[in-house]
């Protein structure tokens, strides 16, 4: 690839006057009730800006905000006078955001380890996330019981508190088996990890007495729904097997389609002879 990628941004944070920040649009009423303000809110006010604001330079001596309008009012809440920024070269409203995939419930329990490790307290953990330390201690907990082949293949994908403890009750061969389940159907939900549950055998769980009279079902009942779970998933391999050809084998003939219709003397002549075939076409394409 030929010529050189431009920088976006300065490479320093520097610090801006809130009076001489610019806002580039009207925040939402309400927003101070908002989870995610109030998460905002109490990480500023705990530990300060971790991510600066995009700005860009103005006449006057003034700057535009581009992205960090939250952040803006969370430090005007907390009486603060600046707020650390990085320039941005043009003064397009682009916000990286958009396209970051958000922090994974794996990738937050490393993080809450690390800060712990590294002396930080339950409570200021709390606090910065706006959460009660119950919180912290079973996201510090999260993978206890969980494979860590598991744990590899579910890290950055977005698996709930909830499917991990369905997980948790699982031997280290069934919940490999779930995970993978989860990622080819793209699928995870705690309500799809409770339904996987309920179809594992007796003998792939730790304790398949309390799961039966969780369940509700009869031996029977568990019998065939684990075998018709079982047919499912077995189907739903081949599928997903031939899906890429089968795929394929589309988009080639939608496109020979579509430029046969391109053509009016062939599309008057499907429409007189055989009006079923056209709009048979007409739907593929």
């Amino acid at each position: 690839m030929n010529g050189h990628v431009k920088v976006a941004f300065e490479q320093r944070v520097f610090t801006v006057p809130l009076d001489q920040l610019l806002p580039t649009k009207r925040l939402p009423k309400g927003l101070e009730a908002s989870v995610k303000y109030r998460r905002i809110a109490a990480s500023v006010g705990e530990i300060g800006v971790i991510e600066p604001l995009s700005v860009a330079r103005q006449k006057g001596g003034s700057y535009l905000i581009l992205d960090g309008h939250v952040r803006l009012m969370a430090l005007r809440a907390h009486d603060a006078t600046e707020a650390p920024c990085i320039l941005a070269h043009d003064d397009e409203a682009f916000t990286y955001n958009k396209r970051v995939n958000r922090l994974a419930v794996i990738q937050e329990h490393y993080m809450i380890v690390r800060a712990l490790e590294r002396g930080v307290s339950e409570e200021k953990l709390a606090r910065a996330l706006d959460v009660d330390t119950k919180v912290i201690r079973q996201r510090r907990h999260l993978l206890n019981g969980i494979s860590r082949d598991v744990a590899e293949l579910l890290k950055d994908k977005p698996v709930g508190h909830v499917a991990f403890q369905k997980l948790r009750k699982m031997k280290a061969i069934r919940q490999l088996e779930v995970a993978e389940l989860m990622i080819s159907a793209n699928n995870f939900t705690s309500s799809y990890a409770r339904a996987l549950l309920a179809t594992t055998k007796s003998d792939d769980l730790h304790k398949p007495e309390r799961h039966a009279m969780a369940t509700g079902l009869s031996p029977e009942q568990m019998e065939r729904l684990e075998r018709e779970m079982a047919e499912l998933n077995t189907d739903y391999k081949e599928l997903e097997t031939s899906y890429g050809d089968d795929m394929l084998v589309l988009v080639v003939a939608s496109g020979f389609l579509e430029r046969m219709l391109s053509k009016p003397e062939i599309e008057r002549f499907l429409d007189s002879r055989h009006p079923e075939f056209l709009e048979n076409f007409r739907s593929i394409v």
